[in-house]
C-alpha cells in the first residue's frame, strides 16, 4: 500500500521521546514493530475483510467489537480507584525524594488483570434494582473492557500535578502558604481544564484513522495479548514473574535504602584519589558529573528521570546516553575548568543559584513583603548567577525545543502533510464506524467543563494573587492555539513540542519581578495542552479498543480529580510533618525536583529573562544555541537521503537533549547506569533471548518498580523514629570536595 513506507518510519521511531513516559493506557517505551508484527497470534479467518487503511493499525487492532461487554463495571470502578490513588500516593511521595521514582500504567496494567479475575470468581451475581436500575456486583467474566477503563483510570496518576510545583516552592521558598482548600481549585482547574480542549479536538486527533498515535499500539497489543492469547509456552505466567520480582526487590531495598546507603553510590574515582578536587567533582553524583559512578540502588536505575531500563529500545538508549556523554562529561568539565562565566567557585553541577562571589543567593535580601522583587535592593545586593551546567542546559532546552520542530518537520513533514489530507478526505475506516454503536460525549459536557475550569481559574488566580485575571486569558489562548497542531506532531510521531520555555518568556518579559505569576502562567500555559494531549491519547486508545465515549470521559474526570486530592494531602502532609523538609538535613526529602522548580521561577520571574539572558547578560550567548539545535538534523537528514541504509539512520538528534532536560535535577550518575541496565535488559537479553524478553520484561520491570516502592514507604514509617547507626557504609557523600568549586575549595 501507499502508506507502507510511511508507517514503517512511524513505526521505528515510535515511542522514543522522553516526555511520552507513560504507557497511555498501560504501555511504556518498547519499539512498536516488535509487539505489533506479531498478528498471527491474534488472526483469525473469519475476520471482516473491512480494516484499518494502514498497515501497523491492522497489525496491532481488532477490527472486530463486542458491544454487549460491560465496560464500567462495579470491578473497574473499585480497581481504577483503588490503583488511582495507591498510584497518586506512592508518585507524589518519591517525588519529594532525592531518589524520586514513578510508578507507570504498566504495573496497573498487570495488577488489574489477576485481581479483575479474582473479583469474577468471588464476587456475588446477584442482580439488583436501584431506582428502576438493574445492576450486579458481578457480570460475568472480567474482559479486556473493564480492564483498559481500569488503566486508562490509573492513568491519570501517573505524573505527579505540575500545580504542586507551584504550592510547594510558594510555601517552602517563598513562605507564602497558599491553604488546602485555594491549591485544591489551582491544581484541578490546571488539570480538568484540559479536558474541554481534548473535546474540542476529537475531530481531529482521535476520529481520522490518519491520526495513529502510534505508542498506544503498544498497549493495545498488551492488552489483547493478555486476553486473547491463552498460553505464554514459558514455565512462568507473567503473574509469578511479577510477585517473584516484587518480592526481590522488596526485600532488597532494605540494604541500599536503611542497611547500606552507599550502595547507590559508588564513585570509582573518589575512592581512588578522595583529596583530589578534580576526581571528587567529575565522580560525584549530587555536585559532580557522575563517571565511574555505580549504583546498586534499583531507584537510581529504574528512577523518576530516566523510568525503567527495559522501557525503551536499545538505539533510543543509546541516542540518550551519547546525549549525556557529550553533554556532561565532554562540554561540561570543558566549560567549567575554563572558569567560563566565572562559575569556578561555584560547583560544577547544581540547581542551586548563587551571588558573584560564590555565596548562596538569599532571594528573601531582594523581594518585597508580597514577594516580587525590588530593584534598589537588587542593584545593591548585586546580580543572579548560575554554575556552567545549569545555564547551559536552559541554552539545550532552547535548542531541543527548535530541534524537535525541524526534525519532525524534516522527517516527518511530508508524511504529516500526507495524513492531514487524508483525515480531511478519506471515508470513516471501520474502527471510526464501530465507535458509532457508543453514545459520544457531547460537546456541551466539554463546553461545561471548560466554562466552570475557567472560571474558578480567574477566580483563583485573582482572590489569591497567584497573576492577574487577565493573564489567564491569555494563558488559556496559548494551548487553545497549540492544542491540535502539536496534537498532529504527537499523533504521527509521538514527538510533544513542550511549551514551558515559551511560556517563561512571554510572561517573564510581561511580569518582570514577579514569580509567583511566572510560575502560574507556565502551569496554565503549558500543562492545560499537556494534559489535553495526554487526555486525547487515551481517547485514542479507547477508540482502538471500543470503550464507550461517556464511560471514558467519566474514568479520566474522576481520576483526575481523585489524583489531585491524594497528590495534594500527600504534599501538605509531608511538608507539614517532615523536619527540615527541602532542604539537605532533611535527606531524603529534599525536594530536589521542586528545587529546580524554585530556581526557574528565580530566573525567569523574581529576576527576569531580560536580565538573565539579554544582551548585557554574560547568558546571552546560550540563546544562540536555538542557531544549533535548528541546523543539527540538517547534515544525518541529508546523508541519510543519500545513504538510507547507513548506521547514521539510528542518529535520532531529539534523543540527544533528553538528558539536559532533567539535569539538574537528576543525580548525574543515573543515566550511566540506566545506560549500563538497558545494555543487559534490553540489548543481551532481547537479542540472544527474545521470546523470553517478550513474555516477561514488562513484568519484571512492574515487579522490580513496585517492590521498591512499597518497600520504601515501608522503611519510611517503620525507621521514622529509629537512630541508625553511623557507619562507613550509611555514608553517600564520598566525595565531599565537589560540593564547593575548584576556585574556591574550603
Amino acid at each position: 500500500m501507499a502508506d507502507t513506507q510511511g508507517a514503517r518510519h512511524f513505526d521505528d521511531f515510535a515511542d522514543s521521546q522522553q516526555q511520552q513516559q507513560q504507557y497511555n493506557g498501560g504501555a511504556q517505551h518498547h519499539d512498536v514493530e516488535k509487539y505489533v508484527d506479531q498478528k498471527p497470534e491474534f488472526a483469525n479467518e473469519d475476520e471482516e475483510e473491512e480494516d484499518s487503511p494502514f498497515e501497523m493499525v491492522r497489525a496491532a487492532v481488532s477490527n472486530k467489537d463486542d458491544p454487549d461487554l460491560p465496560c464500567l463495571t462495579f470491578r473497574s470502578w473499585v480497581l481504577g480507584i483503588i490503583f488511582c490513588a495507591g498510584l497518586a500516593f506512592i508518585n507524589q511521595f518519591y517525588w519529594f525524594r532525592e531518589n524520586s521514582i514513578s510508578l507507570g500504567g504498566y504495573v496497573v496494567q498487570l495488577l488489574s488483570f489477576p485481581l479483575g479475575y479474582l473479583m469474577a470468581l468471588v464476587l456475588p451475581k446477584t442482580r439488583y434494582r436501584t431506582f428502576g436500575y438493574e445492576w450486579t456486583l458481578n457480570p460475568g467474566p472480567f474482559n479486556i473492557k473493564e480492564h483498559v477503563i481500569i488503566s486508562i483510570f490509573a492513568g491519570t496518576s501517573v505524573s505527579t500535578a505540575y500545580g504542586i510545583d507551584v504550592v510547594t516552592i510558594k510555601k517552602m521558598w517563598y513562605k507564602s502558604e497558599l491553604g488546602f482548600g485555594p491549591s485544591v481549585l489551582f491544581i484541578l482547574t490546571s488539570q480538568v481544564m484540559g479536558y474541554s480542549f481534548a473535546g474540542l479536538s476529537r475531530k481531529f486527533l482521535v476520529y481520522p484513522a490518519a491520526m495513529i498515535w502510534p505508542v498506544n499500539l503498544v498497549s493495545v497489543t498488551l492488552f489483547r495479548t493478555f486476553h486473547e492469547v491463552q498460553s505464554l509456552g514459558g514455565r512462568f505466567t507473567r503473574t509469578k514473574m511479577f510477585w517473584m520480582c516484587f518480592a526481590g526487590s522488596f526485600l532488597w531495598y532494605f540494604i541500599p535504602g536503611v542497611i547500606f546507603p552507599a550502595l547507590g553510590f559508588l564513585s570509582i574515582l573518589c575512592f581512588i584519589a578522595p583529596n583530589n578536587v578534580i576526581a571528587n567533582q567529575l565522580g560525584d553524583a549530587f555536585n559532580g558529573v557522575g563517571m565511574l559512578n555505580f549504583s546498586f540502588d534499583w531507584s537510581y536505575i529504574s528512577s523518576a528521570y530516566t523510568q525503567s531500563p527495559i522501557a525503551i529500545p536499545w538505539i533510543y538508549a543509546c541516542n540518550v546516553f551519547a546525549g549525556f556523554v557529550m553533554i556532561m562529561w565532554i562540554a561540561t568539565p570543558i566549560g567549567y575548568y575554563k572558569n567560563t562565566w566565572n562559575t569556578g567557585i561555584m560547583p560544577m553541577y547544581t540547581a542551586s543559584l548563587y551571588q558573584t562571589n560564590g555565596s548562596r543567593f538569599d532571594i528573601h535580601q531582594v523581594m518585597t513583603p508580597d514577594s516580587m522583587l525590588d530593584e534598589t535592593k537588587y542593584a545593591s545586593y548585586g546580580p543572579l548567577r548560575m554554575t556552567f551546567t545549569f545555564a547551559m542546559t536552559y541554552g539545550l532546552g532552547f535548542a531541543g525545543l527548535i530541534n524537535l520542530i525541524m526534525y519532525v518537520a524534516l522527517y516527518y513533514g511530508k508524511d504529516i502533510v500526507q495524513r492531514v489530507r487524508q483525515a480531511r478526505s478519506m471515508d470513516e475506516d471501520i474502527h471510526l464506524k464501530l465507535m458509532r454503536r457508543y453514545k459520544e460525549v457531547p460537546q456541551w459536557w466539554y463546553m461545561v467543563t471548560f466554562v466552570i475550569t475557567f472560571v474558578l481559574a480567574i477566580v483563583t488566580c485573582h482572590v489569591y494573587h497567584l497573576m492577574p485575571w487577565y493573564w489567564v486569558i491569555v494563558g488559556t489562548i496559548i494551548p487553545f492555539i497549540f492544542t491540535i497542531p502539536i496534537g498532529i506532531i504527537q499523533a504521527l510521531s509521538n514527538q510533544q513540542p513542550g511549551l514551558n520555555v515559551i511560556t517563561e518568556f512571554i510572561i517573564g518579559y510581561a511580569r518582570p519581578g514577579d514569580p509567583i505569576a511566572n510560575v502560574t502562567f507556565k502551569v496554565y500555559g503549558y500543562i492545560t495542552m499537556a494534559q489535553a494531549l495526554s487526555l486525547v491519547g487515551d481517547q485514542k486508545l479507547g477508540h482502538y479498543m471500543k470503550i464507550p465515549p461517556r464511560h471514558l470521559f467519566i474514568a479520566q474526570l474522576v481520576g483526575t480529580i481523585i489524583c489531585g486530592f491524594v497528590q495534594l494531602g500527600v504534599a501538605f502532609w509531608l511538608m507539614n510533618t517532615v523536619e527540615n523538609m527541602c532542604t539537605p538535613a532533611g535527606a531524603p526529602f529534599t525536594c530536589i525536583q521542586a528545587n529546580t522548580f524554585f530556581s526557574a521561577s528565580v530566573i525567569w520571574g523574581l529576576v527576569g529573562p531580560e536580565r538573565m539572558f539579554g544582551s548585557s547578560s554574560p547568558y546571552h550567548p546560550t540563546l544562540y544555541l536555538f542557531i544549533f539545535g535548528l541546523l543539527l538534523p540538517l547534515p544525518f537528514w541529508l546523508y541519510t537521503r543519500k545513504f538510507p541504509n547507513s548506521w547514521v539512520k539510528h542518529i535520532h538528534t531529539p534523543l540527544l537533549f533528553i538528558a539536559s532536560g532533567y539535569m539538574p535535577p537528576a543525580p548525574s550518575h543515573v543515566y550511566t547506569n540506566w545506560f549500563i541496565g538497558c545494555f543487559f535488559f534490553n540489548y543481551l537479553w532481547h537479542k540472544y533471548r527474545n521470546g523470553q524478553w517478550g513474555r516477561y520484561a514488562f513484568a519484571l520491570s512492574a515487579g522490580l518498580d513496585s517492590g521498591l516502592a512499597i518497600s520504601g514507604i515501608l522503611i519510611y514509617f517503620i525507621f521514622l523514629n529509629v537512630k541508625i547507626p553511623d557507619w562507613w557504609g550509611s555514608n553517600t557523600q564520598h566525595c565531599p570536595l565537589a560540593a564547593h568549586g575548584f576556585l574556591s575549595q574550603p
